[in-house]
Order: structure tokens, then sequence, then C-alpha cells
């Protein structure tokens, strides 16, 4: 696992994105306390390792659309209809499904 604390917390909330819902690169950003930084998100996402299990298909565009083409773009749809998330022309209704911590999660799970 990358050492680098900005990846540490990415790779933190990412893995707290629960099945069936999904967040955008910039949510994950702000939630990693990195506002702004969606890009780099994508790009920790990118390079994470397979064997950290990060659940990195519930990461999307703010438009709810699946940033990722081709064949991995697909996994991604595959794997968010298996989780029963509605993916109508590679785009997911975030008014439906995007995540919304609890106050508590926040408090507790994303507070360094």
């Amino acid at each position: 696992m990358q050492e680098n604390p900005q990846w540490q917390q990415i790779y933190r909330v990412a893995s707290l994105i629960p099945a069936g819902q999904v967040a955008s690169y910039g949510q994950v950003a702000d939630l990693a306390g990195l506002p702004g930084r969606a890009r780099l998100v994508a790009k920790v996402l990118k390079a994470a390792d397979a064997s950290q299990h990060l659940p990195w298909h519930r990461i999307l565009r703010a438009s709810g659309h699946i940033a990722i083409q081709g064949q991995q773009g697909e996994q991604q749809r595959l794997r968010l209809v298996s989780e029963g998330v509605v993916v109508e022309g590679m785009r997911v209704k975030m008014s439906k499904y995007q995540w919304q911590p609890s106050l508590y999660l926040m408090l507790h799970e994303l507070s360094g």
C-alpha cells in the first residue's frame, strides 16, 4: 500500500462506500480532506493494487457517468449492476444512489 498520507486517506474513504451506493471523484476528495483534488482520486485508484480490494467501481464522475472506457468500463458497469445499482447508458442516477455518509461516520471514521 502506498505510504503517502493523502493516498491513505483516499483509500480509507473509498473503502467506506457501501455496496449499492456510489460517490463521485470530487466527493471522495472532499471527504478525504483534499477538496478540488478529484483527479488525484482517479490517479490513486488507477494505481491501487488489486490486493487492496478497494471498491473502485463505486466511484464515478459527478454527472454519474462511468469515466473508464472499454472493457474496464464495462466491468465497472457489471459490478455496479450486481450490487443493485441501475446503470442506464453508462450513467447512474446520482440523486438515487449517491452515498451520504452518516454524521457518525464522518466524525469517527473519516477524521484521520
